[in-house]
């Protein structure tokens, strides 16, 4: 059974058309990347799902129950990071978090929760205070309340450093190992690749491809510039990443950490296994490569086209 269905959604305020005839799935257990630019009708399409808002036509279902008809029962299984939403200054995180225990009847530990996002020393700290990555942590740790099966993040890196965000790729990865599914939705490419099974493209209120994110990639003329850092990097892990299919070239850069830079046309996951492999850490990445706007091109050029999951 599908996680959400998204059946011929079509979403109007006014005269402007949010969604038109959108339809797609998320099947149980995958982490699916919603991308999109801002304004593509992200934010509409989860407004939607959790029953923020109505369809002007079409039909939603969330773990099998109707999105609008169950919308409570399915707020109970799901946890949502939302972006733009406020906290309350005058509360700390842990009553926020004791908030969020309550209305989903859980019995999870704040301190734990909190210990999972790399907030808990600002546990009693009043959320006033606190700056918009320490935010951005609380609100994600409210989600991961009474262990969801399914979680909806929506520009879940806004306001995270590079170690925030890596942090929370980890927490995506933990939770799908558990058992959830994940609804990412984002703008950032990397953070999508880094965690996806599958990406839908959405632009102008319509999904113009679904498929995995090589598969995206891979459709779009030009290479990639992958920037790995590293721990360390030695010769045998340069020449293996080197002898790799797709790399043209690999080059080390600085020292304290070193980066390799790597000029590779098809899947980048190789290069990071590669280094793996051998032992080395991978402490952070990065690539330049064609834009979204290029990805989006090359599917919006035949109209009605799109790579569909097999």
């Amino acid at each position: 059974m599908p996680a959400i269905t998204v059946d011929d959604l079509t979403k109007s305020f006014g005269q402007t058309v949010a969604l038109e005839d959108l339809s797609f799935q998320v099947e149980e257990g995958e982490v699916f990347g919603f991308l999109g630019p801002n304004g593509a009708g992200k934010s509409t399409t989860i407004n939607i799902i959790l029953d923020f808002a109505r369809p002007t036509a079409g039909e939603v279902s969330v773990l099998g129950m109707d999105a609008q008809r169950y919308s409570r029962d399915i707020r109970q299984r799901t946890g949502v990071l939302p972006e733009g939403v406020e906290l309350y200054d005058r509360l700390t995180a842990r009553q926020h978090l004791e908030f969020a225990i309550d209305s989903k009847n859980a019995n999870d530990d704040p301190e734990a929760l909190l210990e999972r996002v790399d907030l808990a020393d600002a546990i009693d700290r009043k959320a006033g205070g606190y700056s918009k990555g320490m935010a951005q942590r609380l609100m994600l740790a409210m989600a991961l309340v009474g262990e969801p099966d399914l979680l909806i993040l929506d520009e879940p890196s806004t306001g995270l450093d590079p170690n925030g965000a890596r942090e929370m790729r980890d927490i995506v990865r933990e939770e799908n190992e558990r058992g959830a599914t994940v609804f990412f939705s984002s703008h950032i490419m990397e953070q999508v690749e880094a965690v996806c099974d599958r990406v839908g493209i959405l632009r102008e209120g319509e999904m113009v491809a679904i498929d995995s994110v090589e598969g995206l990639r891979d459709s779009v003329e030009g290479g990639t510039t992958l920037r790995v850092t590293v721990d360390r990097i030695d010769d045998d892990a340069l020449q293996a990443v080197r002898s790799l299919p797709d790399v043209s070239s690999a080059s080390v850069q600085g020292q304290n950490p070193p980066t390799i830079v790597v000029a590779v046309d098809g899947s980048k996951t190789a290069v990071l296994s590669a280094l793996e492999d051998r032992g080395i850490e991978i402490q952070d990445f990065e690539t330049t490569e064609a834009s979204l706007e290029d990805v989006f091109q090359s599917y919006t050029t035949d109209a009605g086209t799109g790579v569909h999951a097999r």
